[in-house]
């Protein structure tokens, strides 16, 4: 089991609708599919709340001449913490990590912005603070021991800055259920002991008090669009009263 770590405590629930999952469940189908049907109500937006280490290896990989190997070479790096977490990171390691995660800050920021400008924000993932690696959406140098001053300097400050994020509870949280064997049908370039890990860490997140909608996610996709529109409804509808 992933190490254990401790949240803060909650903020008042922001204006966010948060889509969470192990992948093949759906989360980035009923997102979109949620910013279709409410923006009609009102202005929705799409915020993709994930540590972006794909996206931002193909921008490094866009890069000439070093771009792509180097991007490999970074990227390798932070999913090496997935494989040999007792084994104390280096500095580039630390480094990349921590500015994959500084990245997701930097968007939770932009999310609380627009939340209290009075938009609705519907988010593909959501950050926790209960158990650490980017697999959850928890702090990745938190899998991690040991190290120099440094490291354990970005460490300590990775943890702080999850769990502030965690701090600010969404309005709802859906979360997606789904079984590894179906995932891994649906996904079938990701690594079986990822897809599994996911399965067996997220549905015992509590998100730090938020309030969550299950369902299973081999549902057909207009079911659970319904029955998540019916909740998010009913959930702006008590904190206007």
């Amino acid at each position: 089991m992933s190490q254990q770590i401790r949240p803060m405590a909650n903020h008042p629930p922001v204006r966010v609708i948060a889509i969470t999952g192990c992948d093949g469940s759906g989360k980035s189908t009923l997102a979109a599919s949620l910013v279709n049907h409410l923006s009609s109500q009102g202005s929705t937006e799409l915020l993709y709340l994930g540590q972006s280490s794909g996206r931002i290896g193909e921008w490094i990989g866009s890069l000439p001449i070093i771009g792509a190997p180097f991007g490999r070479y970074l990227l390798a790096k932070s999913e090496r913490v997935h494989d040999r977490p007792s084994t104390p990171p280096g500095n580039v390691t630390t480094l990349v990590i921590f500015l994959l995660s500084s990245w997701r800050a930097y968007k939770f920021r932009r999310m609380l912005t627009k939340s209290k400008q009075g938009h609705l924000l519907i988010t593909d993932r959501y950050p926790q603070a209960e158990v650490a690696g980017f697999r959850v959406d928890g702090p990745q140098l938190a899998k991690t021991v040991g190290g120099n001053r440094w490291v354990r300097a970005l460490r300590k400050r990775e943890q702080e800055l999850y769990r502030w994020m965690a701090s600010y509870p969404p309005q709802l949280l859906i979360r997606l259920d789904i079984d590894e064997q179906t995932a891994h049908q649906r996904k079938p370039d990701h690594k079986l002991s990822a897809l599994r890990e996911k399965i067996m860490v997220i549905p015992h997140l509590t998100f730090n008090g938020a309030k969550i909608l299950d369902l299973d996610g081999r549902e057909p996709a207009s079911k659970i669009l319904d029955e998540s529109i019916r909740a998010i409804r009913a959930s702006l509808s008590s904190t206007r009263v």
